[in-house]
């Protein structure tokens, strides 16, 4: 008998974690590669010299009165559009989830090259990088330092944003069932264990959470990719031009997929074509983190498309930083 009541709670919790999660998709390599990344920055921040620099860099980031403002905007953007309606016939939750996604981008692609402008660039002319390179601490290590304290900055407020916008899509789901005038889903479902009844999510509202997921990730991805360039344009040029070069990276590797497409079809000139080849060679491909389409289909983004993207923006990263060491390493900071 109490082999039979430890079988059924455990059936139970099983229930419970799928009533949560959602029983069609499967996110154990998804989870596993966050807890990767996560613990990669730990190593790094609290177990090499250049961990120094990015804690500096991480509380220096939060503190700055920029990241405030950019959450407390953002929050407000998310709320104002969720309240306020797209006139979309059963398409409002698919523009929060785009709008959404647009909002995490500018926010955090602000966040780290402002970061990156402020935190580099002022150093390096306010000649306080050359104090923090007399100690044990070699130009690589600060390079490296300040990129990963811009990210974990970046990845604290993607967690305040994320958990905002998993509420608001969470609570919009129903709203284009009650313009169809169709049963608006529940937001709790009630599950026994141990003769105890207790609410969890209902998993159709959390399967529509889940499905902005793989969105937010890849939207990361391009913000630790703009943060990369960021960072090393930051070596050498002020952070107005880091500014500017930063924001045509981001038109220009948005088209170049495009631009490239047409090309291969034979609807472009040949000095176009050229132009769009080389182009893709330097600036980083954009477009392969954006999931428009996939939203407005309302697709799952597969588990090995996320694979693919991570080595993508992991192997751009690595050029763009090994980069910044070259033009940072014979860099007159006296």
């Amino acid at each position: 008998m109490w082999e039979n009541t430890v079988f059924n709670n455990l059936l139970s919790l099983a229930e419970v974690r799928s009533a949560v999660t959602g029983p069609e998709i499967d996110w154990t390599w998804s989870w596993l590669s966050v807890f990767a990344l996560l613990l990669t920055l730990v190593a790094v921040s609290y177990g090499t010299r250049a961990g120094v620099i990015a804690r500096a860099t991480t509380k220096e980031a939060i503190r700055q009165p920029l990241f405030l403002l950019v959450v407390a905007i953002s929050s407000l953007v998310l709320i104002a559009n969720t309240v306020a309606p797209f006139f979309t016939f059963e398409d409002e939750g698919k523009m929060l989830s785009e709008c959404g996604l647009a909002t995490l981008l500018i926010s955090g692609a602000l966040l780290a090259v402002w970061t990156a402008g402020t935190s580099i660039t002022s150093e390096i002319e306010g000649k306080t990088a050359m104090t923090l390179l007399s100690k044990p601490i070699d130009r690589r290590q600060f390079l490296l330092g300040k990129y990963v304290g811009i990210v974990q900055a970046v990845i604290w407020m993607f967690l305040i944003l994320t958990a905002l916008f998993s509420v608001l899509i969470f609570i919009k789901v129903g709203y284009d069932q009650k313009e169809q005038s169709l049963d608006v889903t529940p937001y709790w479902q009630w599950l026994r264990l141990s003769d105890v009844e207790f609410p969890v999510p209902h998993p159709e509202r959390m399967a529509v959470v889940a499905g902005i997921l793989p969105g937010i990730a890849l939207t990361f991805m391009q913000v630790c990719v703009l943060g990369a360039i960021s960072v090393t344009v930051a070596t050498r040029l002020p952070m107005v031009m880091n500014l500017v070069i930063c924001f045509a990276v981001f038109v220009i590797g948005n088209l170049t997929e495009i631009i490239v497409n047409q090309s291969v079809e034979g609807q472009a000139k040949e000095s176009v074509t050229f132009t769009a080849r080389l182009i893709s060679m330097v600036v980083p491909s954009l477009s392969a983190f954006n999931i428009s389409s996939a939203v407005a289909t309302g697709r799952v983004v597969p588990q090995d498309y996320l694979g693919y993207s991570f080595l993508y923006a992991a192997t751009y990263i690595g050029a763009m930083l090994l980069l910044g060491f070259l033009l940072f390493e014979d860099r007159d900071l006296a």
